[in-house]
């Protein structure tokens, strides 16, 4: 298969979850809540749009087509899918295939539906890659790797994989700069980088910069909009548990009912719980930023001098060369 033909396959994907009749879109907006209690209809939908919207051949096209993407390639890369929102794996996964490599794929018991469901309709709208897509329980005999995962597995994977080339994820989480001059319009868009999916993945914003001598109440009548997220059992659950964490401890915190603000030099913070540090000048605050970026995926905010930024609300709607980690995962894949 050539490139084009690669890339018309993902296309007629695109097109296809963007067109899904009743049926089909109930059950697959439905279905993943059965393995994990995380993946309501709301969030499957959102994970399905930002896909769809990426799947059309012209973006594909200029963006595959500025790496060396072969007819076929014989090597089988492996790709480790984590599990913590829906088709978190799935960009591996696709530049693995326009790569023209061969794909040994091992989906998170956690997101195992709907990897199986792009798997599938891929195959039946381009037969040909049904010789190039396993999906396996072990990554043994691969002759490269792209692994997703916490601190604790990463470490796993570095042994595991040292013998091969490889490019293994951590965990890493995102932030957002305030600097007193935002609108609650542009607040109540933060409010969609740190609750969508629950905050789950690397590109929701956990942590808060503010300025000194900013009252952060200013950002809980913005947020109240998404007040909801608390029907949903498991962060309740995460909310109940952090806040008497910290009430045990003796920590300050701000709670507005289903979120809680405590003040952390911390980037990464848990489920239902929003860090927030003051910073005393542009300076100071760069200078932290780069001191953190091994865990940082994205900045939110305003631009921010020598400091790539995402607009407010835009975290969740990543590009096809918005890299996880930084790391050009198709000029990795050109390398081998």
């Amino acid at each position: 298969m050539t490139l084009e033909e690669r890339s018309k396959a993902f296309h007629q994907l695109g097109h296809h979850l963007r067109t899904l009749d009743e049926a089909n879109r109930h059950s697959l907006l439905n279905e993943p809540r059965q393995f994990n209690a995380w993946f309501t209809p709301e969030q499957v939908n959102l994970a399905l749009a930002n896909v769809s919207r990426l799947l059309d051949y012209d973006r594909l096209m200029a963006w595959a087509g500025r790496y060396d993407c072969a007819d076929s390639r014989e090597s089988r890369i492996g790709v480790v899918m984590a599990g913590n929102i829906p088709l978190v794996g799935f960009h591996d996964m696709m530049s693995v295939l326009l790569s023209g490599f061969k794909l040994a794929a091992k989906p998170s018991s956690q997101d195992t539906f709907l990897v199986s469901y792009m798997i599938d309709h891929l195959i039946g709208v381009e037969p040909r890659f049904k010789d190039r897509i396993e999906v396996r329980e072990r990554l043994t005999d691969v002759d490269a790797v792209i692994a997703t995962g916490s601190d604790n597995t990463a470490r796993y994977f570095d042994y595991y994989f040292r013998n091969i080339p490889h490019i293994i994820r951590k965990n890493r989480s995102s932030v957002a700069v305030l600097t007193g001059n935002e609108s609650e319009e542009e607040i109540e868009a933060l409010g969609m980088d740190i609750f969508s999916f629950y905050g789950l993945g690397c590109r929701n914003v956990s942590k808060l910069f503010v300025p000194e001598g900013y009252d952060v109440t200013r950002v809980f009548p913005p947020l109240s909009r998404y007040e909801m997220v608390i029907n949903q059992h498991k962060y309740a659950n995460n909310y109940d548990y952090n806040k008497s964490i910290l009430l045990v401890d003796g920590t300050g915190f701000l709670d507005n009912g289903f979120v809680l603000l405590t003040e952390s030099r911390e980037i990464v913070s848990p489920i239902s719980v929003i860090y927030y540090e003051r910073y005393p000048d542009i300076e100071a605050l760069t200078s932290r930023l780069s001191s953190s970026a091994s865990k940082i995926q994205c900045v939110v905010g305003s631009s921010l001098p020598a400091v790539d930024t995402v607009p407010f609300g835009k975290a969740q709607y990543p590009e096809l060369d918005d890299y996880a980690d930084g790391v050009d995962t198709m000029a990795f894949l050109a390398s081998l």
